[in-house]
């Protein structure tokens, strides 16, 4: 392991850069995505049966209620917070975007910087490149593609996750509102 971390030269500390802003928005977003945190199965049921309680603020759908029964007549307000609270479950999934389209980039710029280093040393007396630097441009130009497409991909199916997730709260709450006679979130 540490020798393809030596392999990618200077581009494995943006790819770890990468990897560890991944990692924590992953660990984050799954800790603040849970149904507990969002749509509590209690909330969800007296919303079912048409019973609006007082709403408790540990929740996204208890700040919405809690928010509606200050506001109740205005009911752009609760569409509004209702909209500013989902906005609130996508926080952080710009830098997971960020991580999806750097790292292969990254990966990238490291298999052409390697290939140069290939080519840019071929001897114009044998045509041949010197084996040191050939061996090592080569593992350059593979070690960063392969570390960029490493952290890349978890983020990406990471991202993919948590987007259907929010959308899928997203629905939950609004049919929620609307059966509780809050029309038009």
């Amino acid at each position: 392991m540490p020798d393809i971390l030596k392999d990618a030269g200077i581009f494995v500390y943006p790819l770890l850069a990468c990897s560890l802003v991944g990692v924590f928005v992953i660990c984050e977003r799954l800790y603040s995505l849970r149904r507990r945190a969002i749509l509590p199965d209690e909330l969800a049921v007296e919303a079912g049966e048409g019973r609006r309680g007082e709403g408790e603020s540990v929740s996204a759908f208890g700040r919405i209620l809690r928010h509606w029964h200050k506001h109740e007549a205005d009911v752009g307000a609760v569409k509004a917070y209702a909209r500013l609270e989902v906005n609130r479950m996508e926080r952080g999934l710009v830098f997971l975007e960020i991580v999806i389209g750097a790292a292969p980039l990254l990966g990238l710029l490291g298999t052409v910087t390697g290939l140069v280093t290939v080519f840019g040393n071929v001897s114009l007396d044998t045509g041949l490149p010197e084996p040191a630097l050939f061996t090592k441009g080569i593992a350059m130009a593979m070690t960063t593609t392969v570390l960029g497409l490493t952290v890349a991909i978890p983020c990406l199916i990471a991202n993919s996750y948590f987007q259907r997730r929010v959308e899928t709260f997203a629905v939950e709450i609004e049919a929620l509102l609307e059966q509780l006679g809050l029309k038009e979130v």
